[in-house]
């Protein structure tokens, strides 16, 4: 029964998604097939609508569309050229400062706006263009802007953390957060380095220059857009609000500083933004609606414990069983999108680690470190198809220079997932993990 289960989900699966249905839709056709002969017509369609509602109605979902809704005013509200000219100061006259800029403005404004594809495309919009008249290599820029631009999934507030939360059974949203930053961070200066030594190796040389003044007046300028994540995860941090009330927040503060304090966003602009990121919630509520399928197919069917099973028989070496997790979700993070990889594969892998004694927060930040990994990779790599859009190549011109930031981010991964502490001495620090 198992194996059978298994078989028909994937087969469907694959076949759907290579018929261009789009993945929620070859979720839920895959997930009510394969339940077809353990149950009859009639109750596998009440289960499946069951589960849909089920896997939705989570208080703690309700942070998502706000979060969403919050990144996109920060994209609309004109935030992105304040944190470029900022992260454009701090570079100064490094080699390749242009793509030094690019790296830390993703940080930045991934960081805000919570989104990948939105950082790859406000930063290499305005970058790309820049390092074109300075005369960069263009495949290296866009490159460069692909490889960073994910660093803001795993640097909070990021709805990637909630959706863990949720599937995990309740892990601390605000832990998770806490856990995010270094693995965010060390991705970002991974990518610098690297630039870094690209740019002396081609004799990149820049044109700006380190000059203290400016840093301020344009870290000044940057300032309100930065106290975002310092307001809304200082608050989640000090327990003065919730996650769900810190998203509200965060709405409300970027409302205020695009259309009071910078003065950039229109009333009449808000329509567009509030369709746009209706829009993108309610993809993302229905992915997690029929995810919540097939998480109960895999569950009633025993396939976790099947796969976990089949994982402890081949070694009960923890490494090694780390190390095979890591291949298995870079392998899915191919070709599925972060949110349903998150639901499917999290009531998979996390009982497996958690036998050995891992945290949850810390599987939690390896999980969806592999996942952004897949963010830039063919062939569903969304933030790869935006980045070489935007900065007008063709995927393959671009994945050539890409491959030597895949091994440094990788490296990364591998850091992250045998040194506990990088991703736990934050959250331990704040008192969230004894």
């Amino acid at each position: 029964m198992i194996l059978t289960t298994a078989l028909i989900m994937f087969v469907v699966l694959i076949i759907t998604l290579l018929l261009g249905l789009p993945i929620a839709i070859s979720i839920g056709i895959s997930s009510i097939l394969a339940i077809l002969p353990s149950l009859a017509f009639d109750n596998t369609l009440v289960t499946g609508a069951q589960r849909i509602f089920s896997g939705i109605s989570s208080f703690t979902l309700i942070a998502i569309p706000f979060f969403i809704l919050a990144g996109n005013i920060m994209n609309q509200g004109g935030i992105a050229k304040k944190l470029v000219a900022f992260a454009q100061s701090l570079t100064g006259k490094v080699p390749g400062s242009l793509m030094q800029t690019n790296v830390l403005a993703n940080m930045m404004f991934g960081a805000i706006s919570g989104s990948a594809t939105a950082a790859c495309a406000a930063m290499g919009g305005i970058l790309l263009p820049m390092e074109e008249e300075e005369g960069y290599d263009k495949k290296l820029g866009a490159a460069v802007n692909i490889a960073s631009a994910p660093t803001g999934l795993l640097i909070p507030p990021t709805n990637a953390f909630i959706v863990y939360s949720l599937v995990s059974g309740g892990t601390s949203v605000a832990a998770l957060f806490m856990a995010g930053y270094l693995p965010g961070i060390l991705w970002g200066l991974g990518c610098m380095i690297l630039t870094l030594y690209l740019c002396k190796k081609r004799g990149m040389k820049s044109t700006n220059s380190f000059r203290l003044k400016l840093i301020l007046v344009t870290f000044l300028d940057a300032l309100p857009a930065l106290a975002l994540i310092i307001i809304v995860i200082g608050g989640i941090i000090k327990g003065i609000f919730t996650p769900t009330e810190g998203s509200i927040v965060a709405v409300v503060y970027t409302l205020i500083l695009s259309m009071v304090f910078y003065r950039s966003l229109k009333l009449k602009e808000l329509i567009k933004i509030f369709a746009e990121s209706a829009k993108i919630t309610g993809i993302i509520i229905f992915l997690i609606g029929v995810s919540t399928i097939m998480s109960w197919v895999l569950a009633f069917t025993g396939v976790p414990q099947a796969i976990s099973g089949l994982i402890l028989g081949l070694t009960e070496n923890k490494y090694l069983i780390l190390l095979l997790i890591n291949i298995l979700l870079l392998f899915i993070g191919t070709f599925m999108d972060v949110t349903p990889a998150i639901l499917i594969f999290t009531p998979i892998f996390l009982p497996i680690v958690k036998s050995f004694g891992m945290s949850p927060v810390h599987f939690g930040v390896i999980l969806i470190f592999n996942l952004c990994i897949g963010n830039i990779t063919p062939p569903v790599g969304n933030t790869l198809f935006i980045g070489a859009r935007v900065g007008k190549l063709k995927i393959e011109d671009v994945i050539g220079e890409l491959l030597r930031y895949y091994i440094v981010i990788i490296g990364v991964l591998m850091l992250v997932t045998y040194i506990p502490a990088l991703s736990l001495y934050l959250p331990t620090l704040g008192g969230f993990i004894k």
